[in-house]
């Protein structure tokens, strides 16, 4: 794959790019589609406006940033870092402290849009703690060991933490706090939640996906990953999970009973360098994923069509992320090379 001529055609005729010079933990487009930020690994947050405007570098965390989300309204994301500080970051690049833990790491944070109460939320070792979308806090959920993983589902009245031994689904509005456990031995490293609400599936550390169907209590085990799944998330329809962790791109059908006793999807595969990130289109059933040699590829589940974005050669793809209307792709790389590029009708 790492061969296809013109690779960088798409990249250089629709992309913008900049070389940030520090690894990209996270990329985001805040959720009018207007910009995209990106989080990296010296602190900073850098807001890339449309067109190929000037790009802000916004000072957000002493130390490194650890994880982006979009806010829940507006022109605006959230931020956590190694200083303890929750942040919230406006799209002029004003960076206001939500709140701050002194010593201890901010390494998740989420958000939900609702246009009645948005929800923000930041995972800080044992505790989940949930704001309300102006950063006023709501309340504290405490788990068994330290969150490693952290989602809202997608109506926003709920939120599901992986840990260590499983995972916990919580009821934000709830009075009484008490979580839905899911329980499986191991070390849980990352969740995704089903756009129906009905699945959960957690990243281990052996190289499996684990899940639990909420219907029926039924478990589901997805292996036979050559390496550790580090990004994972459902088609809009819910119909496939994408993965990262193998050579390709993997894809679990959440359809026709599913996963269980079905074979994965592989798709952009065949030259044994490892996929490291997915991102799933948020209009239609296309995956874009990341290689650990640079490349970049947006691949059609339906037809299997294979469209290259970004040649190899830039770092290994830390970060994928796309615009609400799924027209504009964000790039991040571990060597600090960001992209964002525009697949909008011309």
């Amino acid at each position: 794959m790492s061969e296809i001529v013109s690779a960088d055609q798409i990249l250089d005729t629709r992309g913008v790019r900049r070389d940030l010079g520090a690894f990209v933990v996270g990329a985001a487009f805040d959720r009018t589609g207007f910009a995209c930020a990106f989080a990296l690994g010296d602190g900073t947050v850098r807001i890339a406006p449309p067109g190929d405007g000037e790009w802000a570098s916004v000072a957000a965390h002493d130390g490194a940033a650890l994880s982006l989300a979009a806010g829940a309204v507006g022109r605006a994301w959230v931020s956590g870092g190694d200083d303890g500080r929750f942040m919230a970051i406006a799209a002029d690049g004003t960076a206001t402290e939500i709140t701050a833990f002194g010593m201890k790491w901010v390494e998740k944070v989420a958000s939900h849009a609702d246009a009645k109460a948005g929800r923000l939320a930041c995972a800080v070792g044992k505790l989940v703690h949930v704001f309300d979308a102006g950063g006023k806090k709501l309340k504290t959920l405490e788990h068994p060991s330290s969150v490693t993983g952290l989602v809202f589902d997608a109506k926003g009245k709920r939120i599901a933490a992986s840990h260590y031994n499983g995972a916990s689904v919580w009821f934000v509005a709830s009075s009484s706090d008490t979580p839905r456990k899911l329980e499986w031995k191991g070390s849980h490293t990352g969740i995704a939640i089903s756009p129906d609400g009905d699945c959960i599936v957690t990243a281990m550390q052996e190289n499996a996906l684990h899940g639990w169907r909420l219907s029926d209590s039924q478990h589901m085990r997805m292996t036979g990953y050559p390496s550790k799944t580090d990004a994972l998330g459902f088609t809009k329809n819910g119909k496939w999970l994408a993965s990262s962790g193998a050579d390709c791109v993997v894809l679990w059908p959440f359809f026709g009973g599913g996963p269980m006793g079905k074979p994965p999807t592989e798709l952009a595969g065949g030259d044994g360098v490892t996929c490291t990130f997915v991102a799933c289109h948020p209009q239609h059933d296309a995956v874009a994923a990341g290689f650990a040699d640079g490349l970049v590829v947006m691949a059609d589940i339906n037809s299997a069509r294979i469209l290259p974005v970004m040649g190899p050669g830039r770092g290994s793809v830390s970060a994928l992320a796309w615009s609400p209307d799924g027209t504009h792709l964000a790039v991040g790389t571990e060597t600090g090379f960001a992209a964002v590029v525009d697949f909008s009708k011309r």
